[in-house]
């Protein structure tokens, strides 16, 4: 057996960014939540998929996370197929991500992949390898889980991705690229999903619309919510430490984007207060709320005007 020891996965709503804080604890590489959810975009994007499905925060364009990820420290790479795309091959792929994480793990750089326990999904940490397979870190621990069936599970996706170190941006320019990134692609209704799914304005219109026609999944919706308030909370906490970190450069219009993505996240509360997780979730079960319709509708209107207040502070930057 081979393990990394203190390697482990950081509790969050979006596994991805508890992936990869844990590997760059591990790593010895300090970033914060707020500076890992800003600087790779994730704290201002929304995808909502079919019936506001539990699979909305999975299907959008992560390439956006990986290409921005260098800024903050952070090389990440390795690959992701489905199995029907990979066909009479896909075997060979399952015996590759092996080889690669085995490789990884040896050289002490962290990893991680999609749904090491299976009917789970999201993302796992893996912390080491037997002769067997691999050994995991998420919302339980344990293993190993024979290589053979990586990829093979319930959500047939075959990802494995390495964290590796690398030298930072300057502040000033990780923020800069990170505000680029998102204002450039933020308005098309597919801005940030590969897939069927709503992303931008267009992902609140029709999570609204579902909660009116009774097309969305009550616990699914829940979900979506708390979820969707994390990366509001981590946009609003990234501000407030680009403004420590950059003082006096853009502090008025910093103090403007705080003070609008705080309001989207107390609109955001109200919609979490309306419908709150339950302890035992049905994932299958639609409802209609007109009342809940509204407020997405609130927050969609309050996430628009927060981010209309990013663009002065690039301004700022520049």
């Amino acid at each position: 057996m081979k393990q990394l020891e203190g390697l482990a996965i950081q509790q969050r709503y979006v596994e991805h960014m508890g992936c990869l804080k844990g590997c760059l604890e591990y790593l010895r590489r300090d970033v914060s939540f707020p500076w890992l959810y800003g600087g790779t975009g994730h704290a201002f994007i929304i995808v909502i998929d079919e019936h506001v499905d539990v699979s909305s925060p999975y299907v959008w364009d992560t390439s956006m996370l990986f290409d921005l990820a260098p800024n903050l420290g952070a090389k990440i790479s390795g690959f992701a197929i489905w199995k029907h795309e990979a066909g009479d091959a896909f075997s060979e792929r399952q015996r590759e991500a092996w080889d690669f994480v085995r490789a990884n793990i040896d050289h002490g750089l962290p990893c991680y992949g999609w749904e090491l326990v299976t009917r789970y999904g999201g993302y796992w940490v893996i912390t080491g390898y037997d002769e067997v397979g691999y050994y995991y870190s998420g919302s339980k621990t344990g293993g190993p889980l024979p290589w053979q069936q990586l990829g093979d599970q319930f959500v047939p996706l075959l990802e494995v991705r390495r964290v590796e170190p690398c030298e930072p941006a300057p502040p000033e320019v990780a923020v800069a690229r990170a505000l680029t990134t998102v204002l450039a692609r933020i308005d098309g209704p597919e801005a940030w999903t590969e897939e069927q799914a709503y992303s931008g304005a267009a992902a609140y219109a029709y999570w609204a619309e579902a909660l009116e026609t009774g097309e969305a999944k009550r616990d699914d919706h829940t979900y979506n919510a708390t979820l969707w308030l994390e990366c509001r909370q981590m946009a609003a906490a990234f501000l407030r430490e680009v403004k420590e970190r950059l003082p006096g450069r853009c502090d008025a219009a910093l103090d403007e984007a705080i003070a609008r993505y705080e309001t989207v996240c107390r609109a955001f509360e109200a919609v979490t207060a309306l419908h709150a997780p339950r302890d035992k979730a049905d994932w299958s079960s639609r409802f209609s709320s007109p009342e809940a319709a509204e407020l997405v509708r609130q927050v969609g209107a309050a996430d628009a005007r927060a981010i209309e207040a990013l663009h002065p502070v690039l301004a700022a930057l520049a």
